[in-house]
């Protein structure tokens, strides 16, 4: 049977186990394999049972350490994407990658947090916008991504043409700047489980565990966007159990900023408790922004031209950033 990883990819050791005990003795033995999980999570929508915490952050773990085979992998790739993740499997999957992540050392004062991974299609990609904004006002802001499809423009991309290059390594937080850093840097284990998605064409639980870790060692306020309901409320109810501090709407094609045409409705989850502090724009629109064609160097040069106030700033993003600086503000009392 054909791998499904890259060549460049089955280099990394992943060997098959030749055994597997039963799930009750598997919690008790962790790292033994993840064959049993599979088996538990992988018998269809109705049929597959949820695991726990800690059995989640076990078999994360070992994807992550790369301890499985490429067999093993696609299978629990499919398996979850036909189950879908539990408040409390994202839970574990994101504590199985805080304890593998090469963290970005703090300054003292809270970071801002924009997971960048899904890019532009037919809208322009304006995180760096938003990033570069927040970094104006005085904020420490990281953006963590990688591109995981080639027919989209990533922020990468249009940080590039304005004149931030991705980090080559982990360096401190620093203050009134934005810090693009590839996932590979934070967790090459994590980045390879994200490229699963060149091969099988669909997602799998990392591009949702992306959306919701904090790389830094500082206390983070982590924006969080989802591109369907159903993804709304997952994120939501994984927020709230494991109580980050974030601002949670829809994005613009999957990206962390507010589509620049509408202002979409905005959460502050703090505490374990939600507040909306933004409702969604309803009506029809009365004029269209002027918006750049969505390739890198057409976007960067909108993206300097609002920065030196020669176009304004979209409405709903000037709210977002207004939204955040709030937050922060919180953060740092």
């Amino acid at each position: 049977m054909a791998s499904v990883l890259p060549t460049h990819q089955r280099a990394n050791g992943w060997a098959r186990k030749p055994s597997y005990p039963k799930l009750s003795t598997f919690t008790d033995n962790p790292g033994m394999g993840i064959g049993n999980y599979i088996k538990e999570i992988g018998r269809g929508r109705d049929g597959a049972r949820a695991l726990t915490r800690e059995q989640a952050g076990d078999l994360l773990g070992q994807v992550l350490d790369g301890t499985v085979t490429d067999l093993e992998i696609g299978a629990f790739c499919l398996a979850m994407r036909i189950k879908g993740e539990t408040a409390l499997e994202m839970a574990g999957f994101l504590d199985a990658t805080e304890a593998r992540l090469h963290k970005i050392p703090g300054n003292g004062r809270p970071a801002v947090v924009l997971p960048s991974y899904n890019g532009a299609r037919k809208l322009p990609v304006l995180t760096p916008l938003l990033a570069l904004l927040l970094a104006r006002e005085g904020l420490s802001v990281v953006v963590h991504g990688m591109s995981t499809e080639s027919t989209r423009v990533s922020a990468q991309d249009v940080f590039q043409e304005l004149g931030f290059p991705a980090q080559t390594r982990i360096e401190k937080l620093a203050q009134n700047a934005v810090q693009f850093v590839p996932t590979g840097l934070l967790c090459p284990g994590l980045a390879r489980l994200l490229e699963v998605r060149r091969v099988v064409g669909l997602r799998n639980p990392a591009h949702s565990l992306v959306k919701l870790m904090n790389p830094s060692d500082a206390p983070a306020i982590l924006i969080g966007s989802y591109t369907h309901p159903e993804y709304a409320e997952a994120m939501a109810a994984t927020l709230r159990l494991v109580q980050v501090r974030a601002l949670l709407l829809r994005g613009t094609e999957g990206e962390p900023v507010a589509d620049p045409r509408r202002t979409p409705a905005m959460d502050v989850f703090a505490d374990g408790q939600v507040t909306r502090v933004q409702e969604a724009q309803l009506g029809s629109l009365v004029s269209l922004p002027g918006l750049p064609s969505p390739d890198a160097h057409s976007t960067a040069i909108w993206i300097q031209a609002v920065l030196n106030g020669q176009t304004p700033v979209p409405t709903p993003i000037a709210l977002q950033v207004k939204h955040i600086l709030e937050l922060s503000r919180q953060v740092a009392l």
